[in-house]
């Protein structure tokens, strides 16, 4: 298997912190960021925003990469994750973001998203696809997360399931769960929940009605 291709991402040391000082950076398309590790390590950052959105695009939260930290001129490089994103609640623009640095020969637990592939046979039933766990929690060396779980469900009729147990995992990663729970199903589409969708068709038209 071909080696995954691992971004670079160059933060600059922050050495003024506070409200000011970061709503300034943000003026100018900075973001205020903090990176940590599990030895203690606590550098305050900033990167400008448009490399940083490039990055997160490539790796989301679960890929790792590159984190250059430009010290005064000296620069280290830590592998790394993006951990946290902070968006501004009304403007488009990110506000703080925090790198965890990892070690590359030690396990680390994170939650990768569920992808689905393919239609549910179940569904020409009169079934629907349910995800029931839209993210797992798993254990791997930082380079083997992988970017999803995918879930192949074409052969899933009503009342089929996919359950935890059942997911082929990339090698070295391992699925952490206690009970084997279902991760995918087919659900049947009952007659209760079709009738309630009439009856509130029927309430909004009567609503209507009564306001003309």
């Amino acid at each position: 298997m071909a080696k995954k291709a691992v971004s670079t991402l160059t933060v600059a040391e922050r050495t003024a912190t506070g409200k000011g000082p970061n709503r300034r950076l943000r003026a100018q398309g900075i973001v205020p960021g903090v990176y940590y590790d599990q030895h203690g390590t606590n550098i305050m950052v900033q990167v400008a925003e448009v490399p940083l959105r490039k990055v997160y695009e490539k790796v989301g939260g679960t890929q790792v990469f590159h984190l250059e930290i430009d010290r005064n001129g000296n620069k280290e490089t830590f592998p790394s994750l993006v951990w946290r994103l902070k968006h501004d609640p009304v403007r488009p623009v990110l506000t703080h973001v925090d790198f965890f640095g990892v070690d590359l020969d030690k396990d680390l637990k994170v939650f990768v998203n569920v992808v689905t592939t393919g239609t549910p046979k179940g569904l020409k039933q009169g079934g629907k696809l349910d995800i029931f766990r839209d993210q797992l929690e798993i254990i791997c060396k930082p380079l083997d997360i992988p970017e999803h779980i995918e879930i192949e469900v074409s052969e899933l009729d009503v009342n089929d399931n996919v359950h935890i147990e059942d997911i082929t995992l990339p090698d070295g990663v391992t699925a952490l769960y206690e009970e084997n729970f279902a991760v995918v199903g087919v659900t049947p589409i009952t007659e209760t929940s079709l009738d309630d969708e009439e009856e509130e068709d029927i309430e909004e038209a009567g609503e209507e009605e009564a306001a003309e």
